[in-house]
């Protein structure tokens, strides 16, 4: 019931989000923008860092002095996996009207769809390879520590729900369809956890493999998307504090409870 609640929590972040479109009028200012994006991105960075790296060395601590050497290919490989995906899935970043990936005649709503979704799969990814390491016993991370993960994945996908509702909302989607496509864009992560779960399950050796797969993919999100969009138009030193925020609350729930 645990495991189910955990993989469960960052959707329940990403529905809280994408009600905002119920409460807000308009579109979400641009400081306000930098400051959920900024804060999204320190959150990932920390959770990368402390609740996948970190565990996925310990994990290969045997291996003496290579121990680096699992967490260094699984990092390389997440990176290459949403680099590919960026270039072949046809998606469109918020406040951009240039599609990117394959050509295709979708709509603009469903690239804004498909360009959250690529980016969340790698979210459900680590809450799936962490959950997996607390079922076989593998890490040192504690359930409490998963639980910690979750929440923190869940707090930056409330403003990620509602940086996609929001603009929906401002180009004329209704508040019903904008809220639905914000929770549909969080789906993948329920399914991309289960996934993990199973992978990891029925190959124990590859779990630090994919703690850091989970970690590059994210670092990956942060350094292609969140940081430059934080950095975009008129100079602002809002990203960087939002970003020290998520950052500083993400690792505090790792340590305090992993």
């Amino acid at each position: 019931m645990n495991i189910i609640l955990g993989v469960l929590i960052p959707l329940i972040g990403t529905t809280l989000g994408s009600a905002c479109v119920f409460f807000l009028k308009g579109e979400i200012g641009n400081k306000l923008q930098k400051v959920l994006l900024g804060f999204a991105a320190g959150v990932m960075v920390a959770a990368s860092v402390w609740s996948l790296l970190i565990p996925a060395m310990d994990m290969s601590a045997d291996m003496g002095k290579l121990s680096f050497l699992p967490a260094l290919i699984g990092f390389l490989l997440g990176m290459g996996f949403l680099l590919i995906m960026d270039s072949v899935i046809p998606h469109m970043h918020v406040g951009s009207d240039e599609p990117e990936g394959t050509k295709s005649k979708l709509q603009k709503t469903t690239m804004l769809l498909l360009a959250v979704a690529i980016h969340n799969f790698p979210e459900g990814a680590a809450c799936g390879a962490i959950f997996a390491g607390v079922l076989t016993g593998e890490t040192d991370v504690t359930m409490a520590g998963a639980i910690a993960l979750s929440i923190g994945i869940a707090i930056q996908n409330i403003p990620e729900g509602a940086i996609i509702s929001m603009p929906l909302r401002g180009h004329g989607v209704s508040k019903g369809k904008s809220f639905l496509y914000g929770v549909m864009s969080g789906v993948v992560e329920p399914i991309g956890a289960i996934f993990a779960i199973m992978l990891a399950s029925l190959v124990t050796p590859i779990l630090p493999y994919m703690l850091s797969f989970a970690a590059g993919a994210m670092i990956y999100v942060v350094v292609e998307e969140l940081i430059p969009e934080t950095s975009e138009g008129a100079h602002s030193n809002l990203g960087t504090i939002a970003f020290a925020i998520g950052f500083s609350i993400m690792m505090v729930l790792d340590v305090a409870l992993g």
